[in-house]
C-alpha cells in the first residue's frame, strides 16, 4: 500500500467509489463467467487488484467496502434483483439474451437504487453508463440508463430522464 498524497492531491471520495463500482462489475462478471465465489474474488481483488498494477495496468484506489458491499449485496439479493431487470427490459431482450458485463452493470446499479437510498438517483445512473461506456462503444450505454431509470422510478419513485449520448 501506497502511502502519502498522490501528486493530484487527495482523492475525492467519489472517485474511490467509482473505481469500486468498477471493480466490482469487473468481479461479478469474473463470477459469472469462471463461477468463482464472492469471498474468493472479494479476496483477490482486494489482495491483487484494488490500487496495484496488474499486468501493466494500474487499478485505481477503490473504496474496499463500497466494493464489498456491492459484490456481496448482489449475490445475496440477486433472486429480487434479476426480476426487476427483467421487468424493465423490453420483451425482446430478456436477461437471458445480455452479456455477462451488461448483466454484471445492471445488477450492480439495480442493488445501490434498492439498497443504498443514501446515494441519489442521479449519481448510480450516471455512474453505471459510465461503466458500459468504458466496455461498449454502441446502444448498450442507452440500454443501462433505460434500464436504471425504468428501476428507479420503479423502486424510488424518481427518474433520471437523463439522454445516455
Amino acid at each position: 500500500m501506497v502511502t502519502g498524497s498522490a501528486p493530484t492531491g487527495a482523492v475525492r471520495h467519489a472517485n474511490k467509489r467509482g473505481a469500486a463500482r468498477l471493480a466490482a462489475v469487473q468481479a461479478l462478471y469474473q463470477m459469472d463467467v469462471a463461477g468463482s465465489g464472492v469471498f474468493e474474488i472479494t479476496a483477490e481483488y482486494e489482495a491483487f487488484r484494488l490500487g496495484k498494477e496488474v499486468d501493466g495496468a494500474l487499478y485505481r484506489e477503490a473504496d474496499a467496502q463500497w466494493f464489498r458491499a456491492i459484490l456481496t449485496g448482489v449475490v445475496e439479493n440477486q433472486k429480487t434483483i434479476d426480476p426487476i431487470i427483467r421487468q424493465a427490459l423490453t420483451d425482446d431482450w430478456p436477461l437471458s439474451r445480455l452479456d455477462s458485463t451488461l448483466r454484471a452493470i445492471l445488477r450492480a446499479g439495480v442493488y445501490e437504487l434498492m439498497k443504498r437510498d443514501d446515494v441519489p438517483v442521479a449519481v448510480i445512473v450516471s455512474e453505471y453508463v459510465d461503466i458500459a461506456k468504458a466496455f461498449y462503444e454502441e446502444d448498450e450505454p442507452k440500454l443501462v440508463n433505460a434500464v436504471l431509470d425504468r428501476v428507479s422510478r420503479r423502486v424510488r419513485g424518481e427518474g433520471r430522464g437523463k439522454d445516455a449520448s
